[in-house]
């Protein structure tokens, strides 16, 4: 093993737990999620260095691991939190910024919603409906980027045929549905009129990390 650029200090039981909990939370902030995973990694395998648990986390720079273990041996949890920044105040809470996250890392068939992706215009309507909050479109984009989740793109036949077709979200939703979930004693034929092309699963498009 390499050698560790900084070691962690030693954790109380109170924080152990405040640490596990939180990297597990569906509600807070992804990137303190993600910093509190790579602590626990440390926690967990004391062998592991402050960049082997960061590349575990999904960090990208090497020099991320470090620099969390720094700032959580100087100021505990709270290190591990984004540093306010200057500008123009923030309109909302990062409670809110957290349910519209977990919002989106949900399957709206879960939710009891009679679709299977989400769309801009949907996460928009239904977080108002579960919460009164309106978010504007800038501000939903905004959130997500910052917590590290795209959107999966689409083959550009699937981006025409839902410019052709306002039910195509609907009826692709359908589809997908048939296949990965089909009635007990039933088969599911599908036929591919696109021409030679690799045969790869589609679960449909969701919000997820990026890489």
């Amino acid at each position: 093993m390499g050698k560790r650029v900084h070691h962690l200090r030693e954790v109380n039981e109170a924080e152990a737990k405040q640490l596990r909990t939180l990297s597990g939370s569906r509600t807070q902030p992804y990137r303190m999620v993600q910093r509190a995973k790579m602590i626990v990694s440390m926690l967990d395998d004391e062998t592991l260095t402050a960049t082997q648990a960061a590349q575990q986390a999904g960090f990208k720079s090497s020099n991320s691991g470090a620099c969390w273990v720094k700032c959580f041996n100087e100021d505990g949890i709270a290190g591990l939190s984004d540093k306010p920044k200057s500008g123009k105040p923030r309109i909302h809470s990062d409670e809110v910024r957290g349910q519209l996250i977990d919002l989106a890392l949900r399957k709206p068939r879960s939710l009891d919603y009679p679709f299977e992706l989400w769309t801009l215009k949907r996460l928009q309507t239904v977080f108002k409906e579960r919460t009164g909050i309106h978010l504007s479109d800038s501000t939903i984009w905004e959130w997500l980027k910052e917590e590290g989740l795209h959107r999966k793109r689409q083959q550009s036949w699937f981006r025409e045929a839902e410019k052709q077709d306002e039910a195509f979200v609907e009826k692709k939703g359908a589809i997908i549905a048939a296949y990965s979930l089909p009635p007990p004693q039933t088969r599911v034929i599908c036929i591919d009129e696109m021409g030679p092309v690799a045969v790869k699963t589609y679960p449909g498009a969701v919000w997820q990390p990026g890489l």
